[in-house]
């Protein structure tokens, strides 16, 4: 079976009904480019690693690239269209990033997005990322009937979608928030969308944020940053990471692998147990 129709078959059966299915359609081109007219039997490690040498892109891209095709071939295998599934060799995953904001670099971008044309969302975007730590999807897509200002709770769970590893969840509104979320009640509408247009909601805050970033002097920061931030944020305040991890809705092996050494605890039990002297153990015959 040729990857080409592999791919076809995966993105025209799985892409409608998952919640990331324009990153299928962003990683079709360059696969069919790569694979047109090579069986999956084609597919070994070492052409993986040719298309990723070929590639010229960041190993995350690549990564995310061939694990589209790795979906794809596994999708085809469970339906029944070819014997077995093949290897697809991922690249390393790459480091995960440590930019973070600190707190006069939060205050310099909330300054600096409150623009004519942006100030009736870009602030409230940027200070639901920052105290609740969710991605810019949950955000843009919450309705004012997931928030309760009067229990002081979100739930950013949206009825009928999908299960993803990308988990919503709710979580308690921290106190620095709920004014503003109260202020931007009053001049909502108690079924549109928090975040808003006229009424019509936000599909994307990537270049109102750019430029916020730029009048800011922030370099590196996009707004999977406050995500970072949060998380951040409740590790250097010695936030206990069960707790952390579950008002982040993110799993604590997760906290702990990228956040935990902002923890003022992190490996401190360990510097104290090697700096204590050894005891002496008397052996009686």
């Amino acid at each position: 079976m040729l990857v080409t129709e592999v791919l076809t078959d995966y993105a025209s059966e799985r892409g409608p009904k998952i919640v990331a299915g324009d990153r299928i359609a962003y990683a079709l081109t360059p696969l069919i480019d790569a694979f047109e007219g090579k069986t999956v039997a084609d597919v070994t490690p070492a052409r993986c690693e040719d298309y990723a040498a070929r590639r010229q892109r960041s190993p995350g891209t690549v990564r995310r690239e061939l694990g589209v095709l790795r979906a794809a071939i596994n999708h085809a295998h469970k339906n029944g269209r070819i014997t077995r599934a093949v290897l697809v060799e991922l690249p390393e995953r790459p480091p995960a990033r440590d930019r973070w904001l600190t707190r006069r670099e939060a205050a310099r971008l909330l300054r600096s997005s409150r623009t004519p044309q942006a100030r009736l969302y870009m602030p409230l975007f940027i200070l639901i990322g920052l105290y609740t730590g969710r991605r810019s999807e949950a955000i843009l897509s919450l309705r004012w009937p997931q928030v309760d200002l009067e229990a002081g709770r979100i739930d950013f769970e949206t009825p009928g979608r999908a299960r993803t590893n990308k988990r919503r969840g709710k979580v308690p509104i921290p106190a620095r928030l709920l004014p503003h979320l109260k202020r931007a009640w009053r001049r909502g509408s108690e079924m549109g969308f928090v975040l808003h247009i006229d009424g019509e909601r936000i599909g994307s805050v990537k270049k109102g944020f750019a430029a916020a970033c730029r009048r800011a002097g922030l370099d590196g920061v996009t707004p999977h940053t406050l995500r970072h931030t949060a998380a951040t944020w409740l590790m250097q305040a010695g936030t206990d990471p069960w707790q952390a991890s579950g008002f982040l809705a993110m799993s604590e092996a997760t906290l702990q692998r990228v956040y935990g050494h902002h923890h003022p605890d992190y490996m401190r039990e360990a510097a104290e147990a090697i700096s204590r002297r050894p005891q002496i153990v008397r052996v009686i015959a």
